[in-house]
């Protein structure tokens, strides 16, 4: 699509928020922010009414959810566990990591409202990582280790979920690592639930992990020989 034309359909996007839901923040990620604009503008195919729609309820979301009171200190206490955080390094296609221990996923000993924070936390994190021109993740999930007492499908799904309507086409792929067996019944009880970015999973090695998508120097430590 011409340049012009995307411009002018942000704009309209912008009236259109302006003229009738004029209680939504400005500034960034607020109704007049003219990037985000188009993130959901290319998420609805150019749509747009169905841009303004999904625009209005994550612009709310983000007031109500506090998105941008989020810091380091708010989820200091969850993050301490080491079940997730966002590695040093980009990948070798010079994407931002996030990666989950999901050993360390103890949903019956952890606040659940405290993983939510953590999770949007470091979504955050990451996206603010981006270099020029790259314009998604990569998510990692670590399943070495993984038990019932690991299993949080509600987690999953609110994982996915803020992904698929608040951070559309931010996710590029995500990586389920040695998943045991008993990880595959939850699987197919996530898979629905996940929409779209069910096709993005790919379950693989630790090895693959190394070889495919880091260099030696920058290999997360949890995946070195």
């Amino acid at each position: 699509m011409h340049t012009l034309v995307v411009l002018q359909l942000v704009l309209q996007v912008k009236e259109k928020l302006e003229k009738d839901h004029q209680s939504l923040p400005v500034g960034k990620n607020g109704r007049d922010d003219e990037d985000m604009i188009l993130w959901f503008l290319k998420d609805r195919k150019f749509s747009i009414d169905e841009s303004v729609e999904r625009l209005t309820k994550a612009i709310k979301w983000r007031e109500e959810f506090g998105v941008s009171e989020l810091s380091h200190d708010s989820v200091k206490s969850v993050a301490e566990t080491g079940k997730a955080y966002v590695h040093d390094f980009l990948d070798v296609n010079g994407r931002p990591v996030l990666i989950v221990d999901a050993s360390k996923h103890l949903p019956a000993v952890h606040d659940h409202a405290e993983n939510e924070k953590l999770c949007v936390f470091l979504i955050e994190k990451a996206l603010s990582a981006l270099p020029e021109g790259t314009e998604d993740i990569l998510g990692i999930f670590d399943l070495r280790g993984f038990g019932t007492e690991n299993a949080d499908l509600s987690f999953i799904t609110f994982l996915f979920d803020v992904f698929y309507y608040y951070y559309p086409k931010r996710l590029g792929q995500v990586l389920f690592v040695e998943a045991p067996f008993i990880f595959k019944p939850i699987w197919q009880l996530a898979k629905p639930l996940l929409k779209s970015y069910a096709s993005l999973v790919r379950f693989c090695s630790v090895e693959t992990v190394r070889k495919e998508y880091f260099t030696d120097a920058t290999v997360p430590a949890n995946f070195r020989d």
